[in-house]
């Protein structure tokens, strides 16, 4: 009897000392883990990184500590290493949400869009009515050209709270994408509407864009300076603004804007195609010839060498125009704007079988251009082409 009571008493010693080491253990990890928090939220990321590792020696699949890592890894932009740490949680945690939340969202930085849907509709099995989650899944099907479902969940966070900006800015850029510009115009104003006294500059450009695409060019001007007061070296904002002159072929207002952008970005081979366009246009052939020789210098751009044989054009040099304009056509046999400039130039050196030719060869490609078809006609019935 007394041995039995003895081996009872034993028995309950040591439960009582296992479950004293068990709740020391999760003091331990408790402890660890808002250590580790408060080091990630500091961005103190190497030693965040040995409390989560330490959390792991004592318990290899906690929860805590996986998704710590994975948010570690997250914010280093080592987002291979995130979905995995993210993927372990779910495989012993499938409902954790922080880790489902941080691997839709190393999914989206990866660019792989539908694997981030797919992980956020897990995430609303949980919560179907977190507008932060809706909002990303209608960006991640922006993103794919999904317009319907896109819009249909951006309206869903709009009907919850139908002044939520990233919804907004979201449905504005979804319309954008699909050149539905007045759409695009209606939800960006309405964001401006709510912020006029604290705008973001990206609201201001992306109006003033609308405008540019919709020829209203004038418009966009007032929207640019707007962004532009608030930041005179912005790229976006200048080169709206020299679009919008170059639109209204106020040339010499362009040549200023896109100068401004390459006293910061002097080799941006765009840039200084664009401006070597204006100098040409304006009649400055010296001035232009030298912007798009900056640009060929960088590397070959088709619109520089498009440039330079116009030089030669308007200046007459009809043949050496022609040759560089051939040498292009063969380059880019499916760009009808060089077989126009070509067949011009064919017609003013008196060879008018070369342009009827030259022209027939584009339409023998297969690809329709009803500009093509037009000049054909003209050339063909001796019809003037200007």
């Amino acid at each position: 009897m007394v041995n039995e009571l003895q081996k009872e008493n034993d028995i309950l010693m040591k439960n009582q000392d296992n479950d004293k080491k068990k709740d020391s253990k999760q003091d331990e990890i408790s402890i660890l883990s808002k250590q580790g928090y408060q080091l990630l939220k500091e961005n103190k990321l190497k030693d965040a990184y040995e409390a989560f590792n330490k959390i792991l020696e004592l318990d290899e699949n906690n929860n805590y500590a996986l998704v710590g890592l994975g948010d570690c890894s997250r914010k280093q932009n080592n987002l291979n290493n995130a979905v995995q740490y993210y993927s372990k949680c779910l495989q012993f945690h499938p409902s954790n949400n922080y880790a489902l939340f941080g691997l839709a969202d190393c999914y989206k930085s990866l660019n792989q869009f539908h694997k981030a849907i797919e992980i956020w509709e897990q995430y609303l099995i949980h919560d179907d009515r977190n507008i932060t989650v809706l909002t990303r899944i209608a960006d991640a099907y922006r993103k794919i050209k999904d317009l319907k479902k896109s819009k249909e969940l951006y309206l869903k966070v709009l009907d919850m709270e139908e002044d939520n900006a990233y919804a907004l800015i979201g449905i504005g850029h979804l319309h954008y994408d699909f050149k539905e510009y007045k759409d695009a115009l209606y939800y960006w104003t309405k964001m401006l509407d709510l912020n006029e006294n604290a705008v973001d500059i990206r609201v201001l450009t992306s109006i003033g864009n609308c405008y540019r695409k919709l020829k209203t060019f004038e418009k966009g001007i007032y929207y640019f300076e707007r962004a532009l007061s608030m930041d005179p070296k912005n790229f976006y904002v200048l080169f709206g603004l020299a679009d919008c002159y170059r639109g209204m072929n106020q040339q010499y207002r362009s040549i200023e804007y896109w100068n401004r952008i390459l006293e910061f970005d002097p080799k941006n081979k765009v840039i200084l195609t664009r401006a070597g366009d204006a100098y040409r246009n304006t009649g400055d052939y010296k001035t232009a010839e030298s912007y798009y020789n900056k640009a060929m210098d960088i590397d070959f751009d088709i619109y520089a060498a498009l440039g330079l044989a116009l030089i030669c054009k308007g200046q007459g040099n009809y043949e050496e125009a022609a040759t560089k304009l051939k040498e292009l056509v063969d380059g880019d046999p499916k760009n009808y704007r060089l077989y126009i400039d070509l067949a011009d130039c064919y017609i003013k050196l008196n060879r008018k079988d070369d342009a009827i030719n030259l022209l027939k060869s584009f339409q023998a490609l297969g690809t329709k251009s009803t500009t093509i078809d037009e000049l054909l006609e003209k050339i063909e019935n001796d019809k003037p082409i200007i």
